[in-house]
Formats: structure tokens, C-alpha cells, sequence
């Protein structure tokens, strides 16, 4: 088992710095491009990542995005800022919107139910009436 220890090793510097390097800035990788630390980094995997670690990774913190979507699992509605209204009429005007549009979607469900009704009723064969035969 120990003998597998320095292959392990390697591979975990160069999974690490390749990815670390395909992720940061390019205009922020100092002394190289960005392409030629990764041509760096998968043809010599030790001295490239050895090399990326200490000449190449961008030494000021990333950036912070205005809305990290993994804050919340996945739900970026939850990171975004509410609006808050002190408007009582701008309430009263978006919940009557609001109502507007749950009657309007009420009023197409039924009558898509309604559709999907008479569409069965003319597929439904008489009583009595014997199936058409499949010729074949």
C-alpha cells in the first residue's frame, strides 16, 4: 500500500492544480498564460503543479459574485433582495394582480378539463356497440 502512496500523490497535485488553474482568472495567472499552465501542469504533473502553486496561482482572492448560487443548495430565489414596499396602494395594486392571474389560470384549467371531458366522451364507443375490427 505504500508504494502506491508517491502515484497517489501525484495524481492528487495534478487533479488539484488543474483544476485550481482552469478555474482562476486569466488575467490574473501571474507570469505565464493561462493555456500554457495547463500544458505545463499535464506534461510535467509534478514540477508544472509544484511551478502553478508557487509562480503561476493569482495571489489576490477571487472575486466575489453578487449572487452565489451555492449559498442557498440551488435556489437563487432566496438570494436575491426582497422589495419591500411602504405603499399600501402598490400592495393592494400587485395582489390584485396577482388575483388577476390565478383567475385567469383557473379559468384555462377548466376549460382544458372541460376538453379533455368531451374529448373522452367521443372516443367512449356507444353501449352495445361492438369495437371496429382490425382488419390485419
Amino acid at each position: 500500500m505504500l508504494r502506491f502512496l508517491p502515484f497517489v500523490v501525484e495524481l492528487a497535485l495534478l487533479v488539484y492544480c488543474l483544476i485550481d488553474c482552469v478555474q482562476s482568472d486569466g488575467d490574473r495567472v501571474r507570469n505565464l498564460s493561462k493555456g500554457w499552465w495547463v500544458v505545463l501542469i499535464v506534461v510535467l504533473p509534478i514540477a508544472g503543479g509544484i511551478a502553478w502553486l508557487v509562480a503561476g496561482r493569482p495571489t489576490t482572492p477571487r472575486r466575489e459574485v453578487p449572487w452565489p448560487s451555492t449559498a442557498t443548495a440551488g435556489f437563487p430565489e432566496h438570494e436575491r433582495p426582497r422589495r419591500f414596499t411602504e405603499d399600501p396602494a402598490e400592495e393592494g395594486r400587485r395582489r390584485a394582480e396577482e388575483r388577476r392571474s390565478d383567475e385567469l389560470h383557473e379559468r384555462m384549467l377548466r376549460d382544458w378539463e372541460a376538453q379533455l371531458r368531451a374529448r373522452e366522451q367521443e372516443a367512449e364507443p356507444a353501449e352495445g356497440a361492438t369495437p371496429p375490427r382490425d382488419p390485419a
